[in-house]
């Protein structure tokens, strides 16, 4: 299959395979950063930073899916029905910093400081350089974040995502494909 069409295949229901919800989303958050940087490439800075930001996004929802035990263990009853019931299947914009603490408490260090610049980039998306609205004064500044969130996002999906994926026989020749492809993609910004 086609990258440019794993975006519009349905996600796997997280209710019956947190597994395989998790690698869909993984797949998404690479392909959302190929076009990240495709539309880096050619310019648009803005939906560059918009989609590192849905980038993000994704990757934030496979780790909810995969330490779900882990932080639903930490949580009181009400939370770890929100969890279940809205955060992993729709990680709200608006508890995105909260629930990338809950990411960094589970063993993913820097996590919340690296959702914080992504969150820049949202705000950056929505006003453009604007000095009374964002934190970037140039688009230099902000292709500069976007790559930089990118790259973590690969070293994150490559450490640690990876190998869970492929113990559990849910990484495919997509993920390859894309994780291959955003690689020199990377390397040519």
């Amino acid at each position: 299959m086609m990258l440019s069409k794993a975006l519009e295949k349905p996600l796997s229901r997280h209710e019956k395979s947190l597994r395989g919800y998790a690698s869909a989303r993984v797949l998404e958050a690479l392909l959302e950063s190929m076009l990240a940087l495709e539309f880096l490439a050619r310019g648009y800075t803005r939906n560059a930073a918009g989609k590192a930001f849905q980038a993000w996004r994704a990757l934030t929802a496979a780790l909810l899916a995969l330490e779900r035990d882990k932080i639903a263990a930490r949580l009181d009853s009400e939370q770890r029905k929100w969890l279940l019931r809205v955060a992993i299947p729709r990680v709200p914009s608006t508890r995105l910093k909260p629930l990338s603490n809950l990411v960094e408490e589970a063993g993913y260090p820097n996590y919340g400081p690296y959702t914080d610049r992504v969150l820049n980039l949202h705000d950056y998306q929505c006003h453009g350089p604007d000095l009374a609205l964002s934190k970037y004064r140039s688009r230099g500044e902000a292709a500069q974040d976007i790559l930089y969130v990118i790259k973590r996002l690969v070293e994150i999906i490559e450490r640690r995502i990876k190998p869970r994926l492929e113990k559990e026989k849910l990484r495919n020749k997509e993920h390859q494909e894309a994780l291959e492809k955003l690689r020199r993609l990377i390397k040519q910004q």
